[in-house]
Formats: C-alpha cells, structure tokens, sequence
C-alpha cells in the first residue's frame, strides 16, 4: 500500500514538472528572444547616443580644427556638427529617449508576460540598472577619457541621425524658446556662452593651479591674451620719466648727452619741454659727426656745424587709448620702435616702444645699457610687501600671483588714491580688495612707495611661483 501511494507521487511530481517545463517553453519562444534582442540593440544604439554627446561636447574644437586641417574628414564632419550645438544636442536627446522609451516598453512587456503583475516593478529595476551601467556610465567613461577620437568616431553617423531628426528638432526648439520668451528669458544662437578669450584665460588658470602650467607660461599666454584689452596708456612711460634734449643747448651738449645716454632715440623739444619737435636717433648722429669730421680732414670742431633740425626724424604721436595689439601692428607696418603718446588734447603724456609691448608678454627684458635701478618690489623683515607707488597694478598681481582690480586705477599708488578718494598722508593705512596698503613715503602729492600686506585668506607673496 505505501509502495502505491509513492509510485502515485513520484507520477504526479514528474507530471507538474514537465507541466513547468512545457510553460516555461512555451513562454521562451521566438517573440522572446525577439524581444530580448531588440532590448540589448535598443541600450546598445542608447549607450552610442549618450556616448557621442558626452564626446562631441567635451572634445576641444581647437583640437578637432588641427585635425581637419591636417585632411582627416572625420573630425572635419565632427567640427561641423559642434558649429550648431542646439542643433546637434536636440537631435542626440530626442534618439536617446526614444531607444529607452522604446526599450523601457519591450522590457515592461516581457516582465509582465513572464511573471504577471509584478513584472513591472522588475522591468523598472532591471532596465534601470542596465540603462545606468552600459547606456549611461560605461559609454560616458570611454567618452570624456578619450573625446576627440570618440567625436571623430561617431561624426558621420550622428551627420545622419541630426539631418534626420532636424525637422523634428526644429519643432521642438520653436517650443522651447517661445516657453523660455514668456518667462523673459531670450535665446540668441548667434551668441557664445564663454568667449575663447575667457576659455583659454580659463584653461590656463585650472592648469597653473593643478601645477600643469608653470607660472612663467602662464603669464607669457595671459599677457598676449590681454594685448587687445589693455592700453598704451597702461604701460607708457610718463613724461615725467622721459629723458629728452633741448634743441636751443649747445651742440657739444647735446651730443654728450645723446651718447651717454642709455636709450638710443631721444625726443627733442624746442622752448617747451612738451613742444616735441623731432626724435634724436644716437646711430644717425654719430654717422653725421663721422661724416662731418671725416670731411674736415679729422677737425673736431666740425661738429659745431651739425644740423639737428635736418637729422632729427619726425615724432610719430599715437593715442593713449589705443589698444595695445593695434599698436604693436602699427610698429610693425610702420617699421618703428618708438612713440610719443598723447590725450584726446593733444598733450605730451609719455612715450611708449616695442619693446615695452612685448614685455608684457615675455616679462622684463634688459640689456647691458638698461641702468640699475631699485626693484619695484621687495619683502620686508615682517612679510610686508614694499612697491613703488608707480608700479602698475598688473605688474604687481603678476609678480606676487595676486588679483587687485586695475579697471578704476592703473598704478598701485593710482588704485590707493582712488580708493581713498584723497592724496593720502605718510603713515596713513587703508585696507580694500583683501589687502592693507600703508604708505610709506610721499613725494608732494605723488606716492613714492607703500607697504602691502596680505589679510588672512588672500594669496600670499609668491604663493603662485
């Protein structure tokens, strides 16, 4: 009798699994593994989608500009599609979300089939990983690591897919920007986020602090940079400074004074000290003396027959607001080295040369006529930092790595002045911009020299080196 009743099991048991393995058949059948597919298709196409976003907004045009220049199409076809990147990202998100919707559905309706209502719920956590993993971070990884060549990859397909979905696109934007317009916000294509000035400005800066970029290629960079943004005004030497020679002094004088001096081209004025009447060149009066003793049969004397107005060369006055890139081309197209600057009055207000202009890119450059004189910046026993009052502001936030704004003032003693809004008094002590600023010394109503002190928080002397 137990006999029977375990044949009778072990019969009904094997009966309920070849019942399980018939239903299991029957569900794995052609429209599963139909479906399966197009699900793994679907987040494969979804992965090229995110991948090729992630490349062709994070490769460098510059970049993609050097490879096309060199004859490779593919980054000539990538370089195209960034031209117009609404365009192109609208066209990549409407693709993308399609795939996942799309795969979302199959997904939805194969969990259910499978495993009644509770597929849902399964098809959401499932598909959402495998979205996350291999349609999101797994082809965004390989992306940002290697953007140019994954741009360049993908350019001709995405060409197809962005002229494809343009019309549709073109709806959508038409959309968007009439949403964005009720709430006052205006869409100008033709309008770059970031300038490239400000994009390589800002390239350098993340380089220098990551410790990529040295200071001294950092400031070369930034100071041909901000040639188109600065003015002769900023980096002239102020008539005060300037040497120059009196047409009415003797000429034995004037040919001492031109030979001992360490700069070779000397303005001269006639009564006025800002009457400039021409520019002395040193090379073309010693050829006149050569010629005019040689001719006297050695006489030195001969040069007291030296016409100064016949040797000096016409001054060439250039604005003080020009703008410092125009007036390096304009030394070059004119083949000059040296200029008068004046005002909007026409009033002598320094001089201005070539080589003041490409110091601002390559630093200070000196030679071994340039005279010895007091550096404009030196750390006191106590940390503080004593400059010259006429040192420029940009000079000075070069050297010491720092940022004091130079819009309202161009000089060091300029900026405390303006910030005082009075001519300070010796011993007087202001703090603004993150600094305290003493002065140390005045000379009438000119600030010769001032201590400065950073407060805690501000960078530190040469923390930038």
């Amino acid at each position: 009798m137990a006999q029977r009743v375990r044949q009778a099991k072990g019969i009904s048991h094997q009966a309920l699994e070849q019942e399980s393995m018939g239903d299991l058949a029957a569900y794995l059948d052609t429209a599963f593994w139909v479906t399966t597919g197009a699900i793994l298709l679907l987040l494969v196409i979804s992965g090229l989608f995110s991948g090729s976003e992630t490349a062709l907004t994070a490769s460098s045009r510059g970049k993609l500009k050097a490879q096309a220049d060199k004859g490779d199409p593919r980054a000539a076809s990538a370089l195209h599609l960034t031209e117009d990147s609404e365009r192109m990202i609208g066209a990549i998100l409407l693709g993308n979300n399609l795939v996942n919707i799309l795969a979302a559905s199959l997904a939805t309706a194969l969990f259910t089939r499978l495993f009644g209502d509770g597929g849902v719920a399964l098809a959401t956590l499932v598909m959402t990983l495998l979205v996350l993993v291999f349609a999101e971070v797994l082809p965004k990884t390989y992306a940002i690591s290697n953007p140019e060549t994954a741009a360049t990859r993908v350019a001709r397909l995405l060409g197809v897919v962005v002229a494809v979905f343009s019309p549709v696109v073109n709806i959508v934007r038409f959309i968007v920007r009439r949403v964005l317009a009720l709430f006052g916000v205006d869409i100008d294509p033709a309008r770059n986020i970031m300038s490239v000035h400000e994009e390589i400005a800002g390239t350098l800066a993340l380089g220098h602090s990551s410790g990529s970029v040295e200071k001294e290629h950092r400031d070369r960079l930034l100071g041909a940079l901000d040639l188109s943004e600065r003015t002769v005004e900023e980096i002239m030497r102020h008539r005060s400074q300037v040497e120059t020679v009196n047409a009415e002094d003797p000429v034995t004088e004037i040919i001492a004074k031109s030979i001992n001096s360490p700069h070779s081209r000397l303005p001269m004025y006639r009564e006025d000290p800002e009457n400039i009447v021409g520019v002395l060149y040193a090379r073309d009066l010693v050829r006149e003396m050569h010629r005019l003793v040689t001719n006297a049969g050695g006489d030195y004397a001969a040069i007291r027959d030296l016409d100064l107005d016949a040797l000096a060369r016409t001054p060439y006055f250039v604005p003080d607001t020009t703008p410092l890139d125009e007036q390096m081309q304009e030394f070059l197209r004119l083949r000059r080295h040296f200029a008068l600057v004046v005002d909007e009055y026409g009033a002598l207000q320094g001089l201005i040369t070539l080589e003041d202009i490409l110091e601002e890119i390559v630093g200070e450059i000196e030679d071994e006529y340039d005279t010895q004189q007091a550096p404009e910046i030196a750390i006191g026993a106590d940390g503080d930092v004593l400059v010259d009052g006429a040192m420029t502001i940009r000079d000075l936030n070069r050297a010491m790595d720092w940022s004091l704004p130079d819009e309202e003032a161009v000089t060091v003693a300029g900026l405390v002045i303006h910030e005082a809004q009075t001519i300070p008094e010796e011993g007087q002590v202001f703090s603004f911009h993150g600094c305290r600023f003493t002065v140390l010394s005045r000379d009438g109503n000119r600030v010769v020299q001032l201590s400065i002190r950073n407060r805690e928080g501000a960078p530190g002397p040469g923390q930038g080196d």
